[in-house]
């Protein structure tokens, strides 16, 4: 009986170390720890704006006069102090895209137009912008491809506020006709 006691008490404090160590690291949390790691605000793409898809100027949207249908796949997200007093969080980000050369494309290149977003954790407040644009280059005879955009870096104020009241979104530059087609058609 002592035996099967002493095996159960060692297999849960081996639990408890392995969640113990399992929370080390982590680069989204904060708390009472004494590590150097920031905590890292809610970053997010826009559901909305996480698609592009551009047709030849003045065609008609069909699938034949599409240039281009591309789409925010993920992105990274990395968290620092911006100072020793821990008054700023310095937040980078790096978005990943991957997109489809269409029927009516000219070339073997696209130009993605998007942005980082800065607002209050309520979205009520826009409190930074950073508009950016990467190029993906299709190879000979391949159709798709993926790429990484720049890092865009934001330096957010802590004091009177936590990394918990920012919000931080990820999308495409789009037009009001682009919107509104991804509002129309969905997600997909």
């Amino acid at each position: 009986m002592r035996k099967v006691e002493s095996r159960r008490a060692r297999q849960g404090v081996m639990a408890l170390a392995v969640l113990a160590l399992a929370g080390c690291g982590s680069s989204g949390g904060s708390g009472g720890s004494s590590s150097n790691t920031a905590p890292c605000p809610r970053i997010a793409l826009l559901a909305e704006g996480a698609e592009l898809t551009r047709y030849r100027p003045g065609a008609p949207r069909d699938l034949t006069q599409m240039t281009f249908d591309a789409e925010i796949v993920g992105f990274d997200a990395r968290c620092d102090y911006a100072s020793r007093d821990r008054s700023a969080l310095e937040v980078r980000v790096t978005p990943r895209f991957s997109a489809e050369r269409g029927p009516a494309a000219d070339g073997r290149t696209v130009e993605l137009p998007w942005f980082v977003a800065v607002s209050d954790a309520g979205d009520t407040e826009l409190l930074n912008r950073v508009a950016s644009s990467t190029r993906l280059t299709f190879t000979a005879n391949v159709n798709r491809t993926a790429g990484t955009g720049s890092s865009v870096t934001l330096t957010l104020p802590l004091g009177e506020r936590r990394a918990a009241d920012y919000a931080v979104r990820i999308a495409f530059q789009l037009t009001q006709d682009e919107l509104a087609q991804n509002r129309t058609r969905g997600l997909r």
